[in-house]
């Protein structure tokens, strides 16, 4: 029996050594691959500001990207120690000079708490301060804020008892267009590049021409980061007390997004998101109106379900009967599909139509009795089977997702405008969006009508082979080996896998979960067997229930195995 002894697939790597200097390395080549693709987009002073880093000494160009990793803004420079750069005197005075740095002219109260300790800044404020002295670091800023002094003041008191300097790193607004361009997302940053000299993955050598870059001009990067600058401002909101929040500000800024038209493609998810949640706050405020002018402009889940429940709030109900049929002639994704079947029922009877009955969901069952053991009830189930068939093993998603991976490769990885953003990446950046499909509709069909027409044991042994250790999300090799992948293409009936591959094409994002834990082969072909394996008082995910839906409508041989302890 194969699979029982199953790893986290990054556990080779845990030995491995970082070089000390790693982190320059990254951002060097972050600069050059930014440069590489869009220097013809970048500002004259962005320009500037690569010249003169390359220009700096190791130790301060070392010391920038130390700072600038960190969340600051302002530092105390005896607090900063890095050994692999040795004395920092040096370095901040080159960063001062060349206008890397910035030196505190003043401290906020804020910043005090954030760059001093209780202990210190009573022994500094003391002679200001009353006594008691407060005995929290809270009560302690707060009777420093109360006597009303200059933030002015503030550097003053505290660099009359300290030598060290207040530093801040500057051009932070640069270091982070520069990692947008890399990496296509304001999400990551330096801290998630991946090492290309360690060894340790091999990524495809996909396409990263100028005219398939995720920004095709300037206008595009401005129009991202004002989605962005949007983005924050509504989380500052989030970010206050329940009581300090203001529904004008969330009528103000609705409307703002109803009137904004988005030109560029690379703002398009982002823009439509931030739609999403403005008109979630706006409903829960019984703004229903808004709401739904909202909830109009998205494209992106969850926007035509809420605007569902908007309009069954305000009885609209023509366009109730609308939106359903919209919804149900192209769903978005299968939670949408799974909200409409939820919702349809009750829409219909206030509507005075006939109910929509779903039938009761009944999937095949295999009850077991097993002994209790050291092993998890995954590997004690396959166990019992073995007796049965040739082959079980333990998979859950991996030999599914592995075989997807294997047969739409080169779709996966096809030079789609703004799904590649730099070397690094082990699916496009669209890979777990409804623009998947849509995108890469022509290909999709023209490949699944490749495969029905060969045969996909030798399609898919040759795959494995053509692409086996590059990296792709989809495929585990850890847990996908040649002789897995032909057991499975000789027993699984090409329509089944097909069948599967097109629900997977459909909602990459979600249904690449929910596979069944366990798979069985017999000695023919078609004869082979899915289990779901259930312990005592466990119960089927909603993922899990729709593969089980498929399954049974395929009739793919499936089921859910219940299964009970006994003593060994």
């Amino acid at each position: 029996m194969a699979g029982q002894d199953k790893k986290i697939a990054t556990g080779d790597q845990a030995n491995i050594e970082l070089e000390p200097k790693y982190y320059l390395s990254n951002f060097q080549h972050l600069c050059a691959a930014v440069t590489n693709q869009y220097d013809d987009l970048l500002t004259d002073e962005e320009k500037h500001f690569l010249e003169e880093f390359a220009r700096l000494s190791e130790a301060g160009r070392c010391l920038y990207i130390r700072l600038i990793s960190r969340r600051g803004p302002w530092f105390r420079d005896t607090r900063l120690a890095y050994s692999e750069i040795g004395a920092l005197s040096d370095a901040i005075n080159e960063l001062l000079a060349e206008g890397f740095l910035a030196q505190a002219e003043e401290l906020t109260v804020e910043e005090l708490g954030k760059l001093y300790t209780r202990e210190e800044l009573q022994r500094v404020f003391a002679t200001e301060l009353r006594t008691p002295k407060p005995t929290s670091k809270g009560a302690l800023l707060k009777a420093i804020t109360e006597l009303a002094l200059s933030d002015k003041r503030h550097l003053e008191i505290v660099s009359s008892d300290f030598e060290d300097r207040v530093i801040a790193p500057l051009g932070i607004d640069t270091v982070a267009l520069l990692q947008l361009l890399f990496f296509g997302n304001r999400r990551q940053s330096l801290t998630d590049f991946v090492l290309s000299d360690l060894g340790l993955a091999r990524y495809f050598p996909y396409s990263l021409e100028r005219s398939l870059r995720l920004f095709p001009s300037r206008e595009a990067i401005d129009d991202y980061q004002l989605c962005g600058e949007f983005s924050d401002t509504y989380w500052l909101y989030q970010e206050l007390e329940p009581s300090q929040r203001d529904v004008t500000f969330l009528l103000e800024l609705g409307e703002v997004l109803c009137e904004f038209t988005f030109v560029h493609e690379a703002s398009r998810k982002r823009w439509f998101r931030l739609c999403n949640r403005v008109a979630r706050d706006l409903e829960r405020q019984e703004q229903w109106m808004l709401a739904y002018k909202l909830y109009s402009c998205s494209e992106l889940h969850p926007a035509r379900e809420r605007a569902l429940r908007v309009l069954e709030q305000i009885e609209q109900w023509d366009d109730v009967r609308l939106l359903i049929e919209s919804i149900k002639a192209l769903p978005w994704c299968e939670a949408e599909r799974d909200a409409l079947r939820r919702m349809e029922p009750r829409l219909l009877r206030k509507m005075g139509e006939p109910a929509v009955k779903h039938p009761h969901q009944q999937f095949a069952e295999l009850r077991l009795t097993v002994p209790r053991g050291s092993t998890s009830v995954e590997i004690a189930v396959a166990q019992a089977l073995s007796v049965q068939w040739r082959e079980v093993h333990y998979v859950e998603n991996t030999l599914m997702c592995g075989l997807f991976g294997l047969a739409f490769w080169e779709q996966i990885f096809a030079p789609i405008p703004g799904a590649f953003n730099n070397a690094y990446q082990s699916v496009p950046a669209d890979m777990y969006e409804q623009e998947f499909l849509l995108r890469r509709k022509t290909l999709l069909e023209q490949r699944l009508q490749q495969l029905k027409l060969q045969s996909l044991e030798s399609v898919l042994d040759e795959a494995y082979i053509s692409f086996k250790g590059y990296q792709n999300r989809w495929v585990s090799w850890r847990h996908l080996s040649r002789e897995l992948v032909a057991a499975a293409t000789a027993c699984i009936p090409s329509e089944h896998l097909l069948s599967i591959w097109q629900r997977m094409l459909f909602d990459p994002g979600e249904n690449r979960r929910g596979f069944p834990d366990l798979i069985a082969f017999g000695d023919e072909p078609g004869d082979y067997l899915m289990l779901e394996v259930k312990g005592p008082g466990d119960s089927l995910q909603e993922s899990q229930k729709r593969w089980l839906r498929h399954f049974q409508s395929e009739d793919i041989p499936a089921q859910v195995g219940w299964v009970e302890w006994c003593d060994a």
